[in-house]
């Protein structure tokens, strides 16, 4: 069992991160007309015309794009994790409709959070980025965007949070078109602290953000940081290569979780 453990935990991060992202979708980006971006905004978009299921559409839209990532994102290993993820979150994404417990007090919180959409995109983008960090953790991810994310990760080391961006902008500028261009650029929040929430899931709050200062007055700039930032700040020395002056520097680090900027 020992043995086992660690893929049994991992499947239960992808399961339970599945279960989290249905209930964001559900709760606060559908009624509310946020695109979540990548497969699910476009089944979103394509549920708005049709009336189709969001979760079929999710599972369909992904058929590709897990070709794709089986192709170039680990093979074997990397097909029955992310199957895993893409066919729970499909499955939760129309079945959890049918809970009669979510119905009810799903309708409560959508009535109470009716027309403040701020409340919905910054509640929606925490809980699904809770989600898609807990499925990174799990060493897959969840399908769709994720896996074009991921792939622009491994393959030009663009952080996680920036490719969410890239590929998940022209999702959301269509539905401007569809939706509105107020629910668009909600929705640009909305993803961008995703990136954030789910960066911090996978690195921890630990991270830690440096700055390095070069100034010919380092006890100012020290003192300032110190004062008025309450960061630490440690003392270096350079020279110049041009010059072949000495010039003193400071590093000052704060211990916050890394953004994407």
């Amino acid at each position: 069992m020992k043995k086992y453990w660690p893929s049994i935990r991992d499947y239960l991060l992808i399961v339970t991160s599945s279960l989290i992202q249905a209930v964001s979708l559900r709760l606060f980006f559908i009624p509310a007309n946020l695109a979540s971006g990548g497969v699910s905004g476009i089944s979103q978009l394509v549920n708005h015309y049709t009336g189709w299921p969001i979760g079929l559409m999710v599972l369909i839209g992904n058929i590709p794009l897990f070709l794709l990532g089986w192709r170039f994102l680990g093979g074997v290993k990397f097909a029955m994790r992310t199957a895993v993820a893409i066919l729970t979150y499909s499955l939760f994404t129309d079945l959890i409709l049918k809970v009669p417990y979510f119905i009810e007090y799903s309708q409560i919180l959508i009535t109470d959070l009716s027309g403040d959409i701020f409340l919905n995109s910054l509640y929606g983008a925490i809980i699904s980025g809770i989600g898609y960090g807990m499925v990174y953790r799990a060493r897959g991810t969840s399908g769709g965007s994720d896996i074009l994310a991921r792939i622009l990760n491994n393959w030009r080391g663009i952080p996680m949070t920036q490719s969410y961006l890239i590929v998940d902008t022209a999702v959301i500028l269509s539905a401007g078109f569809v939706f509105g261009w107020k629910e668009a650029l909600y929705a640009m929040i909305t993803l961008y602290v995703s990136g954030i929430v789910s960066e911090t899931v996978l690195e921890g709050g630990g991270t830690v953000r440096t700055a390095m200062i070069v100034t010919a007055k380092p006890e100012k700039v020290s003192n300032r940081v110190i004062e008025e930032l309450e960061r630490g700040v440690t003392y270096l020395e350079g020279r110049g290569a041009y010059t072949g002056n000495s010039r003193p520097f400071c590093i000052a680090w704060s211990t916050v979780p890394k953004s994407p900027r």
